[in-house]
């Protein structure tokens, strides 16, 4: 299968996911990435002040060497993902975490039918609690709102299912 192929069955794949949920419109702000592990609900992204996104929390508390900030858990969590195997860029990360969350840990999703369904997605990638429990990433804290927690599953989750992270550019 050529990879213009691929492309285009995966995003045949997506529209089909979005129609079958419900979802009929996509406005630049509807049509962020929810990770669930059986269908996409677009995110309504949270705005977040650098404040509040660099402020350090006592449940998240940075590694040795990186920065409690934004730019330190994408870092944190590529030395992880890196050790782990799972594929990912910078780029590819902050890209999806400001369409989700725009950079704030503590964004929650409170309208889409799985916050309806009691599972809101949640942190920097949008993560419902099933799918960050099936992708959770030893080395990581079990906290689904923890940063470099939220990012690692999130990303192991796209590469089970896209390869990468890198590979997600709108809802899925």
């Amino acid at each position: 299968m050529t990879t213009h192929t691929q492309i285009r069955s995966s995003r045949i794949a997506r529209l089909r996911t979005l129609s079958v949920a419900g979802v009929a419109t996509l406005g630049a702000a509807a049509a962020a990435l929810t990770l669930t592990s059986t269908s996409a609900q677009a995110a309504e992204p949270a705005a977040v002040s650098a404040a509040a996104a660099k402020a350090p929390t006592d449940a998240r508390q940075a590694a040795p060497g990186h920065a409690d900030n934004l730019d330190g858990w994408i870092k944190e969590s590529l030395a992880i993902m890196k050790a782990k195997g799972i594929p990912g860029s910078y780029e590819g990360l902050h890209r999806n975490i400001m369409r989700e969350s725009s950079g704030n840990p503590n964004a929650q999703n409170g309208w889409d039918v799985n916050a309806k369904n009691g599972t809101p997605s949640k942190g920097l990638l949008q993560v419902i609690q099933p799918t960050f429990d099936a992708y959770h990433v030893d080395g990581t804290a079990h906290d689904l709102t923890n940063p470099v927690a939220n990012i690692t599953a999130a990303a192991n989750y796209a590469a089970h299912r896209y390869g990468s992270i890198d590979n997600v550019d709108s809802a899925y």
